[in-house]
């Protein structure tokens, strides 16, 4: 019997995305964040999360996405990359699906203009294309050391 993964899919531009969802603390409302002078500019500021300051991360503007309105379907996902706790913002979380291990491939090195170094690979699933995101790559090691720097001061 083939391995399933249980993968979070959500929503940017229209694009679904997935994220194993052992990597996901929580999925929240978006509410008010606190901007933090000085840091890079795909990082909106912190948030108070579950009684942690979470720093929130515009995951459009990371993947060099074109920027969309706000909307009541925004979420942010809470997320654990090297042990440091950050919010995503995605348009929407829509669904949690099985996706078995075969059914995921090796990514092209552009897929809808989101280089191949932050995805982990593609899953086709009932006709859709699901782009399955490496979260160690959206935060590279000098924005992870940033983001730990702002939940500290």
């Amino acid at each position: 019997m083939e391995t399933l993964r249980k993968i979070i899919i959500f929503t940017l531009n229209g694009q679904q995305f997935g994220v194993d969802v052992n990597q996901i603390v929580s999925i929240e409302k978006t509410g008010e964040v606190t901007s933090v002078p000085k840091t890079s500019t795909f990082i909106k500021g912190v948030m108070t999360l579950r009684g942690e300051t979470t720093p929130i991360i515009d995951l459009k503007e990371r993947l060099s996405l074109p920027i969309t309105e706000e909307t009541m379907e925004n979420r942010i996902l809470v997320v654990d990359v090297d042990t440091v706790q950050v919010g995503l913002i995605v348009d929407a979380a829509t669904d949690v699906k099985d996706i078995a291990n075969g059914a995921i491939e090796e990514p092209p090195q552009i897929v809808r203009g989101i280089d191949k170094e932050f995805l982990q690979g593609v899953a086709k699933v009932e006709e859709t294309l699901i782009l399955l995101l490496d979260l160690k790559q959206v935060l590279n090691l000098e924005e992870t050391d940033e983001v730990k720097e702002i939940t500290t001061e």
